[in-house]
């Protein structure tokens, strides 16, 4: 299995000087803020099929059309082409940053170390809210808001997507069977906590659960990502060589602003697929995952038992440890420091979830922000059905520096960092120099008027008759992207590189 790994990111939008806000337009109009020369469609959807199933088949339709078709009629209205309205951008960091209709997105360059991916994922953070600072110039007040969460609090969620390389040796089958049961209980660290239960029937006050996404988990898996949400999402996209890989696209998961919980989110996740492909994984199945979803999320002591195929009850923190002993087992003499890293942290944060939650408000969110929630009701005196709680909740995740919560809890030094300003801000610009984003950055920084077409895995360069196409399918060996690195800096027109 190779290192490989990258997160995508659906960000919340609003005016606030509107009563009535399009988030198509509003999205747009965010990710062109970006831009300092005229947009250029660019994005090569064709290696996309939303419908394409790891199980082996083809959707016919998926349970979202229904929604899709009606955006599609009432874009026919809008002024803008379909290439217009995404406003789909490849930066010189590697990233991806566009209109996904209703949200701008960010995704950020694939990493090979969990550093790098929490440090292009706050530049993805700071990139967004720059456009949001540009926005807001042009508009000549502060209006348009960002949020880094997954819920508006009236039944609409939006997504953070964790993704991963796996080799398509190992079978598919295999990977539900044993990744199921880590994801239902992964949310005692990274869940970004939320206030009340949003179901069929609306949204209810009076209780406070670990991650925003829970309530809108429907299913154990789906290619679906919209409608009828999964556990395990079965989408086939592998953006690589489709006979060597496929790439585990994971939607369950919450938006973290806490670099900790990003780290443990997608470092145990890792450790976990490794252990599905080496055969080591726990025999830990739960019966009713779905439900269990919903039940771990709303349990804040973190103790309640969840059911075992086995007819056995454990909590969920000693579900994880099922997993983490497995991984020390198979994994803990390696030198990687990612590997060791993880193991250390994961022990750590599940010992203190053990002896009390709240030792654990200075690395993981949701218990940062319900500790920031029960300040405030202690202060107030109100209890969790207050009205103002999920304002409150909201404002945990606004990207303004002047009035997100969490932000205002970093700059005090009230939560743990693994990366610094310095960091961020070039990667703002610059891509891991050890994977094919460098190669991707490099090639939009130096040949820009020449790129015609541009995916994950491939540049398609033109000029005038001669075109041709920059495969990256297969270059996942850090030798030979330093070697064509070298060969894209040293060259002075696209036709060294791909001649």
């Amino acid at each position: 299995m190779l290192k490989l790994f990258g997160i995508e990111t659906e960000y919340g939008i609003t005016r606030e000087d509107l009563d009535a806000v399009d988030p198509v337009v509003e999205s747009m109009e965010l990710v062109r803020a970006y831009l300092t020369r005229p947009f250029r469609p660019g994005w090569d959807y064709s290696a996309e099929d939303p419908r394409q199933d790891a199980r082996g088949f083809r959707a016919d339709r998926l349970a979202q059309d229904e929604e899709e078709e009606a955006f599609e009629k009432k874009d026919r209205h809008r002024p803008f082409s379909f290439h217009e309205m995404k406003s789909d951008l490849a930066l010189t960091n590697g990233a991806r940053f566009y209109n996904d209709h209703t949200h701008p997105e960010y995704s950020t360059p694939e990493c090979r170390s969990l550093r790098d991916l929490i440090i292009h994922d706050k530049a993805g953070e700071r990139i967004v809210q720059a456009c949001a600072d540009r926005r807001n110039a042009a508009l000549g007040n502060p209006v348009v808001q960002l949020y880094k969460n997954n819920t508006d609090f009236h039944g609409h969620s939006y997504g953070c997507h964790d993704n991963y390389l796996l080799p398509r040796a190992v079978p598919f089958d295999r990977i539900i069977r044993h990744l199921t049961p880590f994801l239902v209980t992964r949310q005692l660290f990274a869940g970004a906590g939320k206030v009340g239960i949003e179901c069929s029937d609306g949204y209810h006050s009076g209780a406070y659960q670990l991650s925003q996404r829970a309530d809108f988990i429907e299913v154990e898996m789906s290619v679906d990502t919209m409608d009828r949400r999964p556990i395990i999402n079965t989408r086939d996209e592998p953006h690589a060589d489709r006979n060597q890989y496929r790439r585990l696209h994971q939607i369950l998961g919450d938006a973290n602003l806490s670099e900790t919980a990003t780290a443990l989110k997608v470092g145990t996740t890792w450790l976990t697929l490794r252990l599905i492909e080496v055969g080591a994984a726990p025999d830990a199945a739960i019966p009713e995952p779905v439900a269990a979803v919903h039940a771990v999320s709303l349990d804040t002591t973190c103790k309640r038992p969840v059911r075992l195929m086995n007819g056995k009850s454990i909590t969920p923190i000693d579900h994880q440890r099922l997993y983490l002993a497995a991984a020390k087992k198979a994994f803990g003499q390696e030198a990687d420091p990612d590997t060791q890293w993880v193991l250390a942290k994961w022990e750590e944060v599940l010992n203190d979830l053990e002896v009390d939650p709240m030792r654990l408000a200075n690395r993981l969110d949701w218990v940062a922000k319900k500790w920031l929630l029960e300040t405030f009701m202690d202060s107030e005196g109100c209890g969790w059905e207050d009205p103002r709680l999920p304002g409150l909740d909201l404002e945990y995740h606004n990207l303004a520096p002047d009035r997100g919560l969490f932000i205002g809890l970093e700059l005090e030094g009230g939560m743990e960092r693994l990366s610094t300003e310095a960091e961020i801000k070039a990667a703002m610009t610059t891509p891991p120099a050890d994977t094919r984003a460098a190669i991707r950055g490099l090639c939009i920084e130096k040949f820009y008027d020449d790129i015609h077409r541009i995916q994950w895995e491939r540049v398609l360069f033109q000029n005038g008759l001669f075109s041709k196409t920059l495969d990256l399918s297969t270059l996942f060996d850090p030798a030979e992207i330093a070697a064509l690195r070298a060969r894209v800096e040293a060259a002075s027109k696209f036709k060294e590189i791909v001649g």
